[in-house]
This record gives C-alpha cells, structure tokens and sequence, in this order.
C-alpha cells in the first residue's frame, strides 16, 4: 500500500534503492514505500542488525524484506564500506540524521556545531561521491536518482538548532551543485524540505505546546506531518515521471514555508 495511493501508483520493480537512516521515522516510511513498490531496498542504521530496532515505533525492525548495513554517518570508513557493499545502486535516499539537542548537546558549542556539520551535509556528500559510479549505471528510465531530506531549517532560522540548520542549509546547496556535476553522468539530483512531522525524533518537541503550537499555527493545512505524507514526493522525484526534474527542493510541509 505504501507505493501507491487511490489515484496512482510507482513501481520500482528490481530497482536497488538505498536509504539511509531507514529505521525510523521518515526514513523508515520511504524505504516502506520503495519496498512496497516493487524494489530491492536496503536500509542503514547504526546498531549492529535490524532486529535490535524491533518494537519501536515508527521503526523498520518488525517490517520484512529489506537488506540492513550498519553506517554511522560520523565515520567515514563506515560510509565508504557500506558503499561498497552495494553491488548496484539505482535510488539514494539521504534520511540519516537528528537535531543534536535532542540529546541534550548544545549546538552554538563549536565541536558539537561541527559534528552536526558533519551528520547533515558532508557525510551526504561522501557517500553520494562513493555511489555515483553505480548510480550513474541506473537503468531506470529517469537515470540514476540521489534524494536528500532537507528541512523548515534550511530556510529558517531556528533557534535550538545551528549546526543542524547549517548542515541543512548547506544540503540544499549541495543539491544544486550535485545535479549540475552529475547530470552528463545520468544521475538526477533532488531533495525534500520536509515539514514538522510527528516522529520519534520530534516527540519531544511535538509534546511542548510553546514550540508546537506557534508552528502548527503557520500551517496552513492545519496539521503537523506524518511520516507517510513524504513517501509520494519521494517516489515521484525518483520515477521517470520526473525525469527532466534535477537540482530542485521540494517543500512537503503543509504550506508552512509559504505562510505570510
């Protein structure tokens, strides 16, 4: 159900797709999508297997058919050995990544500043240089596809989060650059600014009406997200549907981004 909807459906049929940080959240929604519509998809994390991820919500642990790589986006010998233990790829999907103060770090602190840097903006850039050759040999019908998850932070400046923003910011940036330099190379190159959207990630933002409120108030649909409410752009931007699409950031946020 997830790769398709009452009025349209994609398949991915045989198509290697790769999502990182697929083990939760909206990383877990997309790889659910992609899997749904026919593809061979395989989901990184940073425990050692999948099965450690079972029983919380919004994780992939308790979903079958997928293939699991243990990554951790700070190291970079653990990016480029999952890299290379694609065989082909087709379908990148950057989805890694959390607000550092979440766990309580302080993100204005230079080193956690950089660390941020690092999770959100060049550890994409690394592994999406490390897969280029496989994606660049994508058969599908609109090339080989690299999609990232930007954020409301990469065109506003919010607070709690510095680094975060930065590395946000910066991703929608590097998206342009990406699909210049990779274009002759048969690889698109997208992202999506996503919204608010109720996760495990934001559960505890989403529970202090002094944060949530305020933002849902700018949402002129009415809602924050769900995980779900992405898996369709998502899809699209990686189908031959949107095969003359490159370079661009698509906000799936309810309208926030456009409210006066």
């Amino acid at each position: 159900m997830a790769g398709s909807w009452s009025n349209v459906e994609f398949r991915f049929d045989g198509a290697a797709v790769l999502v990182t940080g697929g083990t939760g959240g909206i990383g877990a929604a997309v790889a659910a999508a992609f899997r749904d519509g026919g593809a061979d998809v395989t989901i990184t994390g940073t425990r050692e297997s999948l099965s450690e991820y079972e029983g919380e919500g919004g994780g992939a642990g308790d979903r079958d058919g997928y293939r699991y790589l243990r990554m951790d986006v700070e190291d970079r010998a653990s990016i480029d050995r999952a890299a290379q233990a694609l065989d082909s790829l087709d379908v990148l999907v950057n989805s890694a990544g959390v607000p550092l103060f979440t766990f309580g770090l302080d993100e204005y602190k230079p080193d956690n500043f950089e660390r941020a840097v690092t999770i959100h903006l060049t550890s994409v850039q690394r592994l999406a240089a490390a897969v280029a050759p496989k994606l660049s040999d994508s058969r599908l019908p609109g090339g080989g596809s690299i999609l990232s998850m930007a954020s409301m932070s990469s065109f506003f400046g919010i607070d709690a989060v510095p680094g975060y923003g930065a590395g946000k910011a910066g991703l929608v940036g590097l998206t342009r650059v990406l699909a210049v330099h990779w274009a002759k190379a048969n690889i698109r190159v997208n992202a999506l600014a996503v919204g608010m959207t109720h996760t495990g990630m934001t559960r505890a933002v989403m529970a202090e009406p002094s944060i949530s409120d305020p933002m849902l108030a700018r949402v002129p649909l009415g809602r924050h997200g769900d995980p779900g409410d992405v898996p369709g752009a998502a899809l699209f931007l990686s189908s031959d549907a949107a095969s003359w699409i490159t370079g661009q950031t698509l906000c799936v946020d309810g309208g926030f981004s456009i409210a006066g």
